[in-house]
C-alpha cells in the first residue's frame, strides 16, 4: 500500500492588521475619549477577534479531517473502535456472568449476540444488540433509544411510570424509555398527557389556566384542589349510605 501525500508546510501568515488601527492612531493622543468612541473601538475590535477565532477553528477542523484520513489510511481502522475492543477485554469474569444473566432475561442472543454485534462493527454497520432490531445504537452503548434500558450499566433512564391499564388486578405500567431527571417518571407522550389531565382538573376547578405550557400554580393550590375533589366524593357516599339506611328503616317500620 503506497503511503499517502503528505500535505505541504503551512506558509508563515503574515501579521494581523487591526481594523481601524489609522483612526486609533489619530486619537491615541488625545487625553479623553467619549463614550461613543470608545464604544466603537470595542465593538470593532471585538467583530475582528470574533472573525479571527472563527476563522482558527475551522482551520482546526480541517487539520483534524487530514490527521483522521492519515490514521485510517495507515492503520485501517478507527481509533475510537479499538478502545472500545480493548475495553471489552479487560472486563472481569462477574461482569461478563452479569451482563450474560441479563440478556438471557431480556431476550438478547447470548454469547452469539456478542460475536453478531462484533462481526457487524468489523463490517462497519453498528446495530442495536436487541435481538430482531435494525436500528443504530446510541453513543456509547450497544443499545438504541427503544431498548436502553436493556443495558444494565446506563444511568441515564429508566422506564415510564404511567398506568396505561390494569390486569389482574395489578396496574401495567408504560415502561417507555424516560430520563431521571424528568419529573414525573414519564415518557413525552404520557408527560404531556398528564400535563393535559392536570390542565382540565384546574379548569373544572375555576383557576382557567388555558395551556399547560404556562407556569404552572403553586403546590398548595394543587394540593388544595386534590383534596377539595377526594372531599366531595366522600361526601356523595356518604349521602348514598344514609339515604340507603333511611329506606331500609323505613321499610322495617312499614312492616313492623
Amino acid at each position: 500500500m503506497a503511503n499517502p501525500p503528505s500535505p505541504r508546510p503551512p506558509q508563515p501568515s503574515d501579521p494581523i492588521r487591526i481594523d481601524g488601527a489609522d483612526e486609533d492612531e489619530t486619537l491615541s493622543s488625545s487625553a479623553y475619549l467619549t463614550h461613543q468612541e470608545l464604544l466603537t473601538r470595542r465593538s470593532r475590535r471585538f467583530k475582528q477577534l470574533a472573525q479571527i477565532f472563527r476563522a482558527h477553528y475551522w482551520t482546526l477542523m480541517e487539520e483534524l479531517k487530514v490527521k483522521h484520513k492519515e490514521y485510517y489510511w495507515i492503520y485501517g481502522k478507527s481509533p475510537y473502535k479499538e478502545d472500545e475492543k480493548n475495553k471489552k477485554r479487560k472486563r472481569d469474569f462477574n461482569d461478563d456472568k452479569e451482563n450474560f444473566e441479563w440478556n438471557a432475561k431480556s431476550g438478547i442472543n447470548g454469547g452469539g449476540g456478542e460475536v453478531e454485534a462484533e462481526e457487524r462493527e468489523e463490517e462497519g454497520v453498528r446495530k442495536c444488540s436487541a435481538s430482531g432490531c435494525k436500528a443504530k445504537p446510541m453513543p456509547l452503548t450497544s443499545f438504541c433509544y427503544t431498548h436502553i434500558l436493556l443495558d444494565s450499566k446506563q444511568k441515564l433512564y429508566k422506564g415510564c411510570a404511567y398506568v396505561v391499564k390494569s390486569a389482574q388486578g395489578r396496574p401495567v405500567l408504560c415502561g417507555k424509555p424516560a430520563l431521571i431527571s424528568t419529573v414525573p417518571s414519564l415518557c413525552p407522550m404520557h408527560f404531556q398527557k398528564a400535563e393535559r389531565h392536570l390542565a382540565r382538573a384546574l379548569k373544572k376547578a375555576g383557576l382557567g389556566l388555558s395551556s399547560p405550557s404556562k407556569l404552572a400554580p403553586k403546590l398548595h393550590v394543587i394540593v388544595t384542589e386534590f383534596v377539595r375533589q377526594i372531599q366531595t366524593k366522600r361526601r356523595a357516599a356518604l349521602k348514598e349510605n344514609i339515604s340507603e339506611d333511611h329506606i331500609k328503616e323505613e321499610k322495617i317500620s312499614q312492616g313492623s
